[in-house]
């Protein structure tokens, strides 16, 4: 069962809200009219104590969750090098447009994706995980995939080998190769692995309000190129920055990432 902490911080925060402003035009009143009527000094009930302390900060969490930044955890090693299994990065949540939370409702237009962002988007097929690719693909262009070579618009997207990674995380993979991609000024590193066939799938067409998404470990990684496109939709945030990164294996290691902004 997904549990849909958005939601819950909504329900949180208007319950407590009500619960403290019922409490601030009606029972207040009561509460003193009662106690001096007795002579004995009122006594706040414990649910409008809790309501009055944590809406404030219920509504703060909520506010900079939904509409300023976002934490998440990356699982896999499908956008390596850029990022590794046990990053914990920040998602600007403004980046794309102002949306209202849980049903995540473009309000604001601030901006749309560009080639080479890093997104965090609900996944098509199952909209309660959260997934995150590099935007490779905008409305209306054709993209293809062919012998581990990028196609935007019918251009070959550069590709300058670095040799042999030697990096954190397994990749999916031995013997894997780096190589920087020059995507339309947007230039990030790859990794390719020689020893697995392409598919070759392609070509596509976004559609408009779609986006074309690819994992910067290309060959580890399911992507555009199996489930299709990202609808405007389902947009969560621009990824910028590796706050934390935790890996029992390489405990030193692991503090050299944090604080790396993601390009």
């Amino acid at each position: 069962m997904h549990f849909d902490f958005a939601a819950f911080l909504v329900v949180l925060t208007v319950l407590t809200g009500v619960i403290w402003a019922l409490d601030a035009f009606f029972w207040a009143k009561r509460r003193h009219a009662r106690a001096v009527a007795s002579g004995k000094p009122a006594r706040e009930p414990v649910v409008v104590e809790y309501a009055r302390s944590f809406f404030p900060v219920i509504l703060a969490v909520l506010i900079i969750r939904s509409f300023l930044v976002e934490p998440f955890r990356i699982p896999s090693s499908s956008m390596m090098p850029t990022l590794l299994a046990g990053d914990f990065i920040l998602v600007n949540k403004f980046a794309y447009g102002i949306r209202l939370p849980v049903i995540n409702s473009k309000v604001i237009e601030v901006g749309d994706p560009e080639h080479g962002d890093v997104m965090v988007f609900r996944f098509p097929e199952d909209t309660s995980q959260d997934y995150i690719k590099r935007v490779v693909g905008l409305p209306g262009d054709e993209i293809d995939y062919k012998d581990k070579q990028l196609y935007v618009n019918g251009e070959a997207i550069g590709q300058l080998p670095l040799g042999l990674y030697t990096g954190p995380g397994d990749g999916g993979g031995r013997n894997l190769r780096v190589a920087e991609e020059a995507l339309l000024g947007a230039d990030h590193k790859i990794l390719l692995n020689p020893g697995r066939r392409d598919l070759n799938r392609g070509p596509w067409t976004v559609p408009e309000g779609h986006y074309f998404v690819l994992g910067d470990n290309r060959d580890n990684s399911r992507d555009s190129r199996f489930w299709g496109f990202v609808p405007d939709n389902h947009l969560v945030g621009r990824a910028f920055l590796v706050w934390m990164h935790f890996d029992s294996s390489n405990l030193i290691g692991g503090l050299s990432r944090i604080g790396t902004s993601i390009e």
